[in-house]
């Protein structure tokens, strides 16, 4: 098999059910792979499985339970019978400001994004550990540089990405490699759902280029792909996001200073008309989360 072919094998897909997961995964089984996809949206893995072939199947899990993506990693063992490459991809999102938030969405973010991704590596390492495999942890450009009104995720993708360094350091001289993947603002329902908020689309907005513009789903996922078939220690699913690395030490002080004040002097208008809004999860992920959670606890 080549180096840079995964056909044959077996890819663990986590939050499949749509965007970067679900057309990671097409692009994953048009090169050969066998695709397990887990998700919190049964009916749209399913659909995605289906689509897929006989070399597909799917497991309904939520991220953060640990127990549960413990049984899911057993039983997609069981099905394939290994596990070459898991892609903790599955996350969530908010914005605004911090004390706007809604506090439950806020530390969702964080434990889907943080505590769902060490979950799902804690389940499935052992079986990488035996077919010297790899993971690739999703991060984003929000782990490079922090922003204003997206506390909850630049803390859990900046928290996601120093897991993946540190566990990159534990486990590679056991044959296993770890990768972290970037994306910029990217066509997939939670950008769309954000931009549904005036100050943070207006915000955006006025981010300097290259960064103002939403990037097309396909061509960033085909940079991922190709990433995980080299089993990369860094993807970047826009060109322009490697040479943001030579540059992010300084980021935090420009951003948490004049400019960060600027910014938010700007967005005050449209806060204002607001009106102190209550910000939950965003996109049709996040509200698939959040109803996923509901059911889970009988809420009516």
């Amino acid at each position: 098999m080549s180096p840079t072919s995964v056909r044959g094998q077996v890819v663990v897909v986590t939050g499949a059910a749509r965007g970067v997961g679900e057309l990671l995964a097409r692009k994953l089984a048009a090169r050969g792979a066998r695709l397990a996809l887990v998700g919190l949206e049964p009916d749209e893995l399913k659909k995605v499985t289906a689509s897929l072939g006989d070399d597909a199947a799917c497991w309904t899990a939520d991220v953060t339970d640990r127990a549960a993506m413990a049984q899911v990693a057993a039983d997609v063992l069981a099905h394939f019978g290994r596990i070459d490459v898991v892609v903790a991809n599955a996350g969530v999102a908010t914005g605004g400001p911090f004390l706007d938030s809604d506090p439950d969405a806020f530390d969702r973010v964080i434990q889907v994004n943080l505590l769902g991704s060490i979950a799902t590596a804690r389940a499935f390492l052992p079986a990488l550990l035996e077919s010297r495999g790899y993971l690739l942890q999703i991060a984003s450009l929000a782990a490079l540089t922090p922003a204003p009104m997206m506390a909850a995720y630049c803390a859990s993708k900046s928290g996601v990405e120093a897991f993946a360094h540190s566990l990159r350091a534990e486990v590679g001289h056991l044959g296993v490699t770890v990768g972290v993947g970037y994306l910029s603002w990217t066509d997939t329902d939670m950008v769309r759902g954000a931009d549904q908020d005036e100050a943070l689309r207006e915000l955006r907005g006025r981010l300097p280029w290259p960064a103002n513009r939403t990037y097309p789903l396909e061509p960033a996922v085909d940079r991922i792909a190709a990433g995980i078939a080299r089993r990369s220690p860094h993807v970047y699913a826009q060109w322009w996001l490697r040479g943001m690395q030579s540059v992010r030490g300084g980021l935090p002080s420009v951003i948490g200073g004049a400019l960060g004040r600027r910014e938010m002097r700007r967005a005050a208008p449209a806060l204002a008309r607001q009106g102190g809004t209550r910000r939950g999860l965003v996109g049709a992920g996040g509200a698939a989360d959040e109803a996923a959670r509901a059911a889970d606890h009988h809420v009516p």
